[in-house]
């Protein structure tokens, strides 16, 4: 579906957005009520393993919260699989060699 870095992270602001869309609306816990769990689902398959299933409990909580739907959720994922988490594997991976 989305693999590319750039195609997941439309797919992020674009989720973000429809989550946020129900603010302005102001009607939000009943929109909430049916987003949560979709949008923890396709937390799950934006992001699989086991950050994915972390990251989709977590994105439904936060749409069931009253006033959280500002919390970019599926950006915040994005940052940390491919800024943070791609970071601290690439420091594991170093080798250092001794020249004496």
């Amino acid at each position: 579906m989305f693999q590319s870095k750039r195609s997941k992270l439309i797919a992020s602001i674009v989720l973000d957005l429809i989550g946020m869309a129900s603010v302005p609306l102001g009607f939000t816990e009943i929109l909430d009520l049916g987003w949560a769990p979709i949008a923890g689902y396709l937390m799950t398959k934006l992001y699989p393993g086991k950050s994915g299933v972390t990251a989709g409990v977590l994105t439904t909580i936060e749409e069931l919260m009253p006033g959280m739907d500002v919390i970019p959720s599926f950006t915040i994922m994005w940052c940390y699989t491919y800024l943070i988490k791609s970071g601290v594997e690439k420091e594991e991976n170093v080798i250092d060699v001794d020249h004496s």
